[in-house]
């Protein structure tokens, strides 16, 4: 647990603070969320399996929400980029957090896994 904590203190503002607003937005959407770092990312777990991470784009500067299973998802403000699997929606720091728009889409994410369409 002190390596996940660490990765959240160790950001710079604004993006720790975005960071640690989403985890807490995140782990409220449901009992069986967890919070684990993984490959040096934090990724959020439904039941065990990994649904969703946040990380900073290279490029864009901009911390992002990844949903692992983003070919499930046809919404116009996830980038799918390179990845095969994966799409991010982009978070901008000097903006309010659309917290709608995250809920809802932790929200499809979680109902992957809990209506079967993903295997726990």
């Amino acid at each position: 647990m002190k390596q996940l904590d660490d990765f959240y203190i160790q950001q710079e503002e604004p993006v720790k603070g975005v960071f640690l607003a989403l985890r807490e937005i995140i782990l409220k959407q449901d009992k069986d969320i967890t919070n684990v770092l993984k490959y040096g990312m934090p990724f959020f777990c439904y039941k065990g399996k990994m649904f969703c991470y946040l990380w900073k784009h290279k490029k864009l500067k901009q911390p992002y929400i990844a949903i692992v299973e983003g070919k499930y998802f046809d919404e116009t403000f996830l980038i799918q980029e390179n990845r095969a699997r994966m799409k991010i929606m982009l978070i901008d720091p000097d903006e309010d957090l659309l917290l709608e728009r995250i809920e809802m889409i932790v929200q499809k994410a979680v109902n992957l896994y809990k209506s079967g369409t993903i295997k726990i």
